[in-house]
């Protein structure tokens, strides 16, 4: 039988919410600390920031990756997920900026699975500030002081130094997944996630 530690560990998540395998990867992250005492950081990482052009769903490439890869993945997972047709894919920044308002409550790990969730399983462009406010809303938040946390030099200035670490710490791809000093690049096994989380709670 597991000895459970009881000293509680931090997993850092980078993530876009854009990419569907951070969706897939949240519920591999909930399965690897399932009884375990860990708090997830979710870390932003642009894949396509502005002004490099986004994908489309009407392309070729996204549905070649969803039927080889994705939808596969999450019929093993158990996760609902559909290809978004929002058209083309929306940029995160405003997001991730979302996602820090979101932080200062308490609620970042909430808002990001909204977000995903919104995004991934009812097809909503969370480009647009009325979906992260509604999301917002849906947390029991405020939304009236998004728009002014968006526009916030701090915040932005904040979001682009937590780009720079990302880049620092030598992040590629999503979801990277650090904990302690190993760090998963893209989705990790469940049973390789559990195991060093185990040997890092010592």
């Amino acid at each position: 039988m597991e000895a459970v530690p009881s000293t509680p560990i931090t997993i850092h998540v980078w993530t876009d919410f854009v990419c569907p395998f951070c969706l897939l990867g949240e519920r591999i992250i909930e399965q690897a600390a399932e009884g375990l005492p860990v708090h997830i950081e979710w870390m932003p990482f642009e894949l396509r920031p502005h002004p490099t052009p986004t994908l489309r769903p009407e392309d070729d490439y996204l549905p070649r990756v969803w039927k080889s890869s994705v939808y596969p993945m999450a019929e093993r997972l158990g996760v609902p997920i559909k290809l978004p047709t929002v058209s083309p894919q929306p940029y995160t920044r405003k997001a991730f900026l979302g996602l820090q308002y979101a932080k200062q409550a308490g609620q970042g790990n909430a808002y990001t699975t909204a977000v995903m969730k919104a995004f991934f399983q009812q097809d909503q462009n969370i480009g647009e500030d009325a979906v992260l406010k509604n999301i917002l809303n849906g947390l029991g938040m405020d939304p009236a002081g998004l728009d002014e946390f968006i526009n916030s030099p701090q915040a932005n200035a904040q979001h682009d130094a937590d780009l720079e670490h990302a880049q620092r710490m030598g992040i590629q791809a999503v979801p990277s997944v650090l904990v302690g000093r190993q760090l998963f690049s893209g989705v990790p096994s469940v049973q390789a996630l559990r195991e060093v989380l185990l040997q890092n709670m010592g």
